[in-house]
């Protein structure tokens, strides 16, 4: 499991629609949608665990894989990968206010870990994926009763 960065409020770019969404390479889930996000994990056919990779820390669950297979509950945020900067992972719908390349170089330097970043604007949590691992059934199991009895 990897530990997410704690919300920063003095770096808060504004997000807004993007013109053309990014392909999903990641689905991420902050407090009650991560719970919710591990429970449709745990419903899910050994063919599909197959097909992901996470990373999980306090109140975060962050899923890669192909864009079709990437499961959805309500509030999850789908991520992408813009060309402008290739070390984040960035809402699917949303584009920062300033160049994407300065928000990598800002958000890296910050973070002071490995990349690619998830990026979660609504809740400032900037999670490091690089140590995503195959999903395994009693890995989710155990991180969720872990959250669930916090």
């Amino acid at each position: 499991m990897v530990s997410p960065s704690s919300p920063d409020p003095r770096f808060s770019p504004s997000w807004s629609p993007r013109t053309s969404p990014l392909p999903a390479l990641a689905v991420a889930g902050v407090g009650p949608v991560a719970l919710a996000l591990a429970r449709r994990v745990l419903s899910a056919e050994d063919t599909e665990l197959a097909r992901w990779s996470g990373v999980a820390g306090p109140g975060v669950l962050v899923l890669l894989g192909d864009t079709e297979s990437l499961p959805w509950v309500e509030g999850v945020v789908y991520l992408g990968r813009d060309a402008a900067a290739p070390a984040l992972l960035l809402p699917c719908t949303l584009a920062p206010d300033v160049a994407p390349a300065l928000l990598e170089r800002a958000l890296v330097a910050r973070a002071q870990t490995g990349t690619p970043l998830a990026v979660l604007p609504r809740t400032a949590h900037l999670v490091p994926v690089g140590a995503a691992r195959p999903v395994s059934r009693d890995t989710v199991r155990a991180w969720l009763a872990t959250q669930e009895g916090a």
